[in-house]
């Protein structure tokens, strides 16, 4: 039995974290975020010490190694995107490996830190890039290596979540903060496109605005369109009759790839490597935070060239311009 520490423990993706731990097998000693509507941790580890202080959590895991005996192994760091690089550090600090949700860092030079920081301390930082163990993934991948080295697919990837005006006032609206559209949605699926296809040759941002993104990826394997949002009124209409505020889809040569489900024990896989030390690490993070780096800091070109079909949607108006 392992001991973890969580940062974040509020936020959204933490009980996928905090499942993953109790499925394991391993023990949670303490839980830390600002926020305190946190009784899911009652369904998982009940016992488990919680600070909404950062100081007061860095002391409890002092004395529990000096005054305990009792070293932390494993520090999950759920913050938001831009808190993530401190956190690492500070679970290196406490001679814990990190396990740290998505995108692992903003910048690819924030990588470059992190590998020296990694290297003195003789601990690792693990990502969790959970597509990679989804079935219809790692089946399409298959299907990839093995199709002649000249074939080159054509990918159409549209991903829309519903998001409402909170969105806007919270850190994931800043793009200093979140990465923007891109990044914080879609880092996933671009970890998941070059894990499968290779590196990419092109990079083209069509669209990139508050509430969605666009753009043309050409990849060494394959040409992909991809169309990212967070607006309700994106939806096909046959999501909206079904009252769904989700839409994924992945095409593939013009055929659908059924991606639907499977997503439910991911981080439980993600955490089982890990243990085994066979997890994915820094330089497995890097591609992905390149492109979303790129498309952030390239400018747009319009509906020019092979743009995806949802890319000609009307823009909307920003939801805080309506109050100015």
């Amino acid at each position: 039995m392992k001991n973890f520490t969580i940062i974040g423990v509020a936020g959204y993706i933490a009980p996928r974290h905090l499942k993953a731990i109790k499925d394991t097998n391993n023990n949670l000693l303490a839980a830390l975020d600002p926020c305190d509507n946190v009784g899911v941790i009652d369904s998982f580890f009940p016992k488990c010490d919680f600070f909404t202080e950062p100081e007061r959590f860095d002391r409890h895991i002092e004395k529990l190694k000096y005054e305990q005996n009792m070293s932390v192994d494993y520090m999950t760091v759920c913050t938001p995107n831009f808190m993530h690089d401190s956190h690492i550090r500070m679970a290196l600090r406490r001679e814990a490996d990190a396990i740290c949700e998505k995108p692992l860092v903003l910048n690819p030079w924030n990588l470059d830190s992190l590998q020296k920081v990694e290297s003195k301390s003789g601990k690792k930082i693990w990502t969790v890039l959970q597509l990679r163990h989804h079935d219809s993934i790692q089946k399409l991948k298959k299907m990839v290596d093995n199709s002649p080295p000249e074939k080159i697919f054509d990918i159409d990837l549209t991903y829309i979540t519903s998001r409402g005006k909170w969105y806007y006032t919270s850190w994931k609206g800043d793009s200093s903060k979140s990465g923007g559209i891109a990044t914080n949605i879609g880092v996933h699926f671009f970890d998941m496109l070059s894990w499968i296809f290779g590196d990419v040759k092109n990079n083209t941002v069509h669209i990139h605005t508050h509430d969605r993104a666009a753009g043309f990826l050409d990849f060494k394997k394959a040409r992909v369109r991809w169309f990212l949002s967070i607006n309700s009124d994106l939806l096909p209409a046959e999501i909206k009759q079904k009252n769904q505020t989700t839409y994924r889809s992945i095409s593939i040569e013009s055929k659908e790839l059924e991606f639907s489900n499977g997503f439910n024990d991911l981080h439980t896989e993600v955490y089982k490597n890990i243990l085994k030390s066979n997890g994915y690490g820094l330089e497995d993070a890097r591609k992905a935070i390149d492109i979303v780096h790129e498309i952030r800091s390239k400018k747009t070109v319009g509906l020019k060239g092979d743009y995806h079909p949802f890319a000609k949607n009307k823009l909307s108006v920003h939801p805080f311009s309506r109050n100015l």
